[in-house]
């Protein structure tokens, strides 16, 4: 499947539930204006690409009952409508990614900015926990070999107390 279609059919149904609300005159002051931008580029590709494919039909139908996801057939049939496009013209698979990718980045600048990373990053979004236990080893990155239990002797089975007589 092309990377980020799943992805774009969320945004397609979030632009029809939005453009659903707005047309029973319930207005939507919750979405921020970046993301509702998003929304729609993602929409505007899709639409312009798929055109009247019943897929996106049935999404704008199911938006219209008031449901708060798609059913698992409509999803997984926008999904397919979207990767066979983005197969079949390069063009078309980039722009979708954009699109994508604007939305995401403007998803996360709703929620308060989020965590992120470039390059060889890693970008955590919330707490860490790490702990590492019986002589395993626990890291967020680890950048070259790790061998255990070859750099100590080897300790005796039960080693003596403090305090014992040693002998």
């Amino acid at each position: 499947m092309f990377p980020g279609v799943e992805i774009a059919v969320g945004y397609v149904f979030a632009w029809a539930v939005r453009k659903a609300k707005l047309v029973a005159g319930r207005a939507d002051g919750e979405v921020d204006r970046a993301l509702e931008a998003g929304m729609d580029r993602v929409h505007d590709v899709v639409s312009r690409k798929l055109g009247q494919d019943p897929a996106l039909e049935q999404v704008a139908e199911e938006a219209g009952e008031g449901r708060e996801q798609l059913s698992d057939e409509t999803r997984q049939w926008l999904a397919l409508s979207l990767n066979n496009a983005a197969k079949k013209d390069e063009e078309f698979a980039a722009a979708l990614k954009a699109a994508v990718e604007e939305a995401r980045a403007a998803e996360r600048a709703a929620a308060g900015g989020g965590a992120s990373a470039s390059g060889d990053g890693i970008a955590i979004g919330g707490g860490v926990e790490i702990h590492a236990e019986g002589g395993s080893v626990a890291a967020v990155r680890i950048d070259g070999p790790v061998t255990l239990g070859t750099a100590n002797p080897p300790q005796p089975a039960n080693p003596p107390q403090p305090g014992t007589a040693q002998g």
